[in-house]
Parts: C-alpha cells; structure tokens; sequence
C-alpha cells in the first residue's frame, strides 16, 4: 500500500515542476569530489566518491543559463542509518533563479500542499495521532528564537561547546510542527554551509530547514555566488574533517570555477523518503521504501 502511494507521490512531484516551468535534469552519482562537510561522511566509489547530494552538479547547470531545474535522485551518505535515515535515501533538489530563501519557503508550501491536494489530503494530515494544519502561511521561527524558547543553553554558548547540532535534534526539533508546519531560519553564519549571509546581518546565513511534527523535511538556502568565499568555507570544513580523522576530499574545482558565474538563486534539498513517511502515517523510514540495507 505505501509504495503505491509512493508511486503516485511520484508522479505528482514530477507533475508540480514541470507544469511550473521546471527541467527536470539528472547529474552524475559518482564524482571526484563532493562538498566537503564536517558531520557528513562520503561513500567511496573506486577513487571517488558516490554524491551525498546533487547540488554541486546542479549548481553548475544554473551557471551555463539553465533557471529553473529539478531532480529527484538517490543520494548516498556512509552510516546514517535510523528511524528518520537511510545510506541510501531519495532526494528532490530544485534551484531557481532570481529567488532568495523567503521566496523558496513560499515555494516550499506551494509545493507539499499541492502534493497534499493531489493525493487527498486537503487541508492537513495525520501523522502519529496529530493533526497537523497545511494552510498556508506556516509557521516561521529563526535558530536564535528555537534556542530562547526550547534550548538548555545559549546559542552562542552551544556554538562555542560544540552543542548546536545535538541540541537541535534533541531539544528544539521535538517542539517543531507539531501542529503547523515551521520554517526554522537564519542559521549563525558559521554553519551556513553553501548559503549566503544576510545583507545587513552578517552574523547569520540565509538558510532555513522545514520542520513537520518534528522530522526535519528539507534544508534550503539563498545560494552563495561568491567563489572565494565558498573555497574558504570549503578549505575550513577539510580541516576541520582532518582534524578529526576524517577522511578529506579534494576540492570540487570546477564547481567553484563555475560560482561566479551563477545567477542569484535559491536551492532546496528535500527529503522525499520522509515526506512520504508523513502522508503515509508511518513513524519509520523503513516503512516507505521496498528495499532496507540489511535485507539487500
């Protein structure tokens, strides 16, 4: 039952982009060198490595004059295995041109309540004996005011310790969506990532994740252009990965030979196994998928 529902959630992503003037793109899985970040680990594919995520790729297409693209891709990330993680998971990537991260929460909401709509599911779902309202607007929270309201700690305080990530998924996205979707935006610049930082506010990046009954549904930014700025952030995540024994990755040249020629623009990395785990009412990403690892 739930991969029949999988097949028409399908369908209708794809339906949603293209009837708005989306390509639908693919890029490699294999590469030479994929972003590197501290607390996200590559698989190796003979010397290379299996993409944790298309957007370098993808990125790439929007500098030679593609605006509006999307791809519904595995995506490969080594250990991540639990209730909400696979190694191998389905992500839905998009990027348009001329838009910033406000814009892409809008989107956002278009999107998951036309798929709600199409699949019957009007107004709300109910996942794990909560109603969970889908009329638009959602809900908008930055980091700084999660951690005022729901956090043991200071922000900067758990930046400082090295806390912000577990206290994230154990204190503050428990609270998140339980009954309306909540955009959690604005990130402290430090763990901007690939996202630019706010004109007038350099301390934060424009970036948000979507939150639905406490499950983190995607991550999404205002697109840095800036290639020396990104080589930077680049160069202190693999010393950072060095530092702690990690594995490092060369540097994705091309990619950022091809960033300053990038529009302005706004991506989203959507988690498609957990969105389904949503319309389908199941508390395991196991539940939605036809294969686990460990019965391969």
């Amino acid at each position: 039952m739930n991969l029949e529902l999988r097949a028409f959630i399908m369908a209708a992503v794809r339906h949603y982009f293209t009837k708005n003037g989306y390509l639908e793109v693919e890029t490699p899985n294999r590469i030479p060198a994929p972003a590197p970040e501290a607390n996200i680990e590559a698989e190796p594919a003979g010397s290379w490595f299996l993409h944790t995520s298309p957007e370098l790729c993808m990125k790439r297409l929007l500098a030679v004059g593609f605006e509006r693209i999307f791809q519904i891709c595995k995506c490969y990330r080594k250990g991540e295995r639990g209730r909400l993680h696979l190694p191998e998971m389905t992500m839905l990537e998009w990027y348009t041109a001329g838009h910033d991260y406000q814009d892409m929460m809008r989107q956002c909401e278009d999107f998951i309540t036309t798929v709600a709509r199409t699949i019957d599911h009007g107004k709300g779902i109910q996942y794990q004996g909560r109603w969970i309202d889908l009329t638009k607007p959602w809900d908008r929270m930055t980091v700084d005011q999660a951690f005022e309201k729901f956090a043991p700690e200071p922000l900067d305080t758990a930046l400082r310790n090295g806390h912000f990530d577990e206290i994230i998924a154990c204190d503050i996205a428990p609270n998140l969506g339980c009954a309306k979707p909540v955009f959690l935006y604005d990130y402290p610049a430090a763990l901007g990532s690939l996202a630019r930082l706010k004109s007038g506010n350099k301390s934060v990046a424009e970036r948000f994740e979507l939150y639905i009954s406490g499950i983190e549904i995607c991550n999404a930014f205002s697109e840095l252009t800036d290639p020396d700025e990104q080589r930077r952030r680049f160069e202190t995540e693999i010393r950072l990965r060095r530092a702690s024994g990690k594995t490092t990755y060369p540097l994705a040249e091309p990619f950022l030979q091809a960033l300053d020629k990038m529009p302005e623009s706004a991506g989203n990395a959507l988690g498609i196994d957990r969105l389904i785990m949503l319309f389908a009412d199941t508390a395991e990403i196991d539940g939605v998928v036809a294969f686990v690892p460990e019965a391969c």
